[in-house]
């Protein structure tokens, strides 16, 4: 969502100390939540002391935080679809009652998560990073640790659907080779939430700095990825446990992959067809009790 108050904490965002950074990012990426819910709340939902938030009020030209909040409130007002038919219930998490209860709530965080990318700005996002991840001569796709995967799936998919990708893995510390030949032409997907991995901002930076164009698969539009980038597609990782999720950003890809096979048409198909013959040469998997291949596994 972006609405004046929210522009107005990203323009000053750079120059907030650490913990009003932490903060900030928080107002900007659950500006439902700072509508509905106590000042004490947010903060622990942020992990700042509640007298962080009076303090960045006021630092952003507001008397206090119940400002700040009023400012956030007639802006959800406004926009009903943004409550996303969650509302506070949902919100605010249970007291543990046994097993059922942890899962019940997980699955609901999940719920409105995913229900986020069938939004219109989700879906602007995508069908902007599927043009133009076509259009690219060359597309490369990092992701860190639990970011991994993602990165992962959208090279793998993206391969089979004859796109030129090239997955940044590491292998044997060779990281930065992989970005030597990337240019004006090329697209780079990078994947990265809260704590973000050094090394994929500094790649961002590197292929933004060779005039590629970047789409960032982040968990807020002040991650350090998020501003250097031509399109965001962002997802929430937050969970009940002390874990966060991956799954909104796997869906994301996902969707993504699907709008790219849209696109390429009968090019994909083609290509999909070329490597089950060449899975089937080498017997690669079972299926149905037989020998037979399937190109996604």
């Amino acid at each position: 969502m972006d609405f004046p108050t929210a522009s107005l904490i990203k323009g000053s965002y750079d120059r907030l100390p650490r913990q009003m950074k932490i903060a900030a990012r928080w107002l900007v990426d659950h500006p439902t939540e700072v509508a509905l819910l106590s000042m004490r709340e947010q903060a622990r939902r942020a992990r700042v002391p509640p007298a962080t938030l009076t303090r960045l009020a006021k630092r952003l030209g507001f008397d206090g935080f119940d400002n700040l909040k009023e400012a956030f409130a007639d802006t959800v007002r406004e926009r009903p679809e943004s409550f996303g038919g969650s509302g506070e219930k949902l919100l605010a998490r249970g007291e543990s009652a046994g097993d059922g209860v942890l899962i019940c709530d997980t699955v609901n965080a999940l719920q409105s998560h995913l229900s986020r990318l069938a939004q219109p700005p989700a879906i602007a996002a995508l069908a902007a990073a599927a043009d133009l991840i076509v259009g690219a001569k060359q597309i490369f796709c990092i992701g860190r640790r639990s970011s991994f995967p993602v990165a992962y799936l959208m090279h793998h998919v993206g391969s089979l659907l004859g796109s030129p990708t090239t997955l940044i893995d590491g292998m044997g510390g060779a990281s930065d080779d992989a970005l030597r030949s990337v240019g004006p032409e090329d697209a780079l997907l990078a994947v990265t939430v809260n704590p973000y991995t050094r090394f994929t901002v500094q790649a961002a930076e590197f292929a933004v700095s060779r005039g590629a164009k970047l789409v960032a698969l982040t968990d807020s539009e002040l991650s350090p990825i998020a501003k250097i980038s031509q399109i965001v597609i962002r997802v929430r990782t937050e969970t009940p446990s002390f874990v966060h999720t991956m799954t909104p950003a796997f869906a994301a890809v996902e969707c993504l992959m699907e709008l790219v096979a849209a696109r390429r048409g009968s090019y994909a198909l083609q290509s999909l067809a070329a490597h089950e013959e060449h899975l089937a040469e080498f017997d690669n998997y079972f299926l149905n009790g037989g020998v037979g291949v399937n190109a996604h596994s």
